[in-house]
């Protein structure tokens, strides 16, 4: 793997500035002052809201707890998408801090998947992981590692440890050299104006001629719209991780320093702010 660490660790490192605040209709014993936190961008809504539980369910009366959820602007936020993908898709051109609801009552049942504990998140981070590899490596890499270092991915990123991810991770980050990369790329396109799920098929990172494939033909196969003209313009924006990379990046050199933990390239397209 090319040694960029300096990416991988300001991948790591992004935050978001947020404020919470009580959704006006919950019945509290006391007005509900807001909570700020900074996000990580690379973990999940229900990883890291325990203060915000905490801080909430004090002024709540505790008959009127149940399961807490999240939303922004009327959207349901799905706590199995990382931070920074539902940031991107639904606020990234909106002021900071990102301004998100608390609910206690009226789960979205038809929006939300339930999350009980964090069991179930780690196992939906382990199974994306697999997943990837078995794009990658056909499993070859994840399968031969110990339950131990599947358990230290997923403590390196509950505990939000840089190093201690990256020393097993990085093993799903390499290839044979005369490979010139992975054998298919894990990636999902998310398109914030439709209500379809993401976008996701095999692409090969390296062209029959032996050339590398980049974002710009990624996009060219699976999602054109994406970068389709319209009066001369492109009115869409390509984000991950909040930036826009080129399109002429290879998308094996992005897959590698720019995959979130689970090991996908999350990719989303937004209509790009008009004033």
């Amino acid at each position: 793997m090319t040694d960029d660490k300096d990416v991988l660790r300001d991948v790591w490192f992004g935050r978001i500035p947020t404020c919470f605040t009580l959704y006006q209709d919950e019945i509290t014993e006391r007005e509900a002052e807001p909570y700020y936190l900074l996000l990580p961008r690379i973990s999940y809504l229900t990883l890291v809201t325990d203060k915000v539980k905490k801080h909430f369910q004090k002024v709540m009366r505790q008959e009127e707890v149940s399961e807490i959820w999240f939303e922004y602007e009327g959207t349901p936020l799905k706590w199995h998408y990382p931070i920074g993908l539902l940031f991107d898709l639904h606020a990234s051109n909106t002021a900071l801090p990102w301004s998100i609801t608390v609910h206690f009552k009226n789960f979205p049942e038809k929006d939300l998947l339930h999350c009980h504990s964090k069991d179930v998140i780690e196992a939906h981070f382990m199974a994306c992981i697999k997943e990837a590899d078995a794009l990658k490596h056909k499993s070859q890499v994840i399968n031969e590692m110990q339950k131990k270092d599947h358990k230290q991915l997923w403590m390196g990123l509950q505990n939000d440890k840089f190093e201690q991810f990256w020393a097993i991770n990085r093993k799903l980050m390499e290839y044979p050299p005369e490979d010139n990369g992975f054998r298919y790329i894990p990636f999902r396109i998310y398109q914030a104006t439709t209500e379809r799920p993401f976008i996701q098929k095999l692409f090969r990172p390296i062209a029959s001629g032996g050339q590398l494939h980049t974002l710009g033909d990624l996009l060219k196969d699976v999602c054109p719209s994406a970068i389709a003209l319209e009066d001369g313009e492109q009115k869409t924006q390509v984000m991950i991780h909040g930036i826009e990379p080129m399109l002429e990046t290879p998308i094996q050199w992005l897959s590698e320093h720019m995959s979130y933990p689970d090991n996908f390239l999350h990719i989303s397209i937004i209509p790009r702010p008009t004033d």
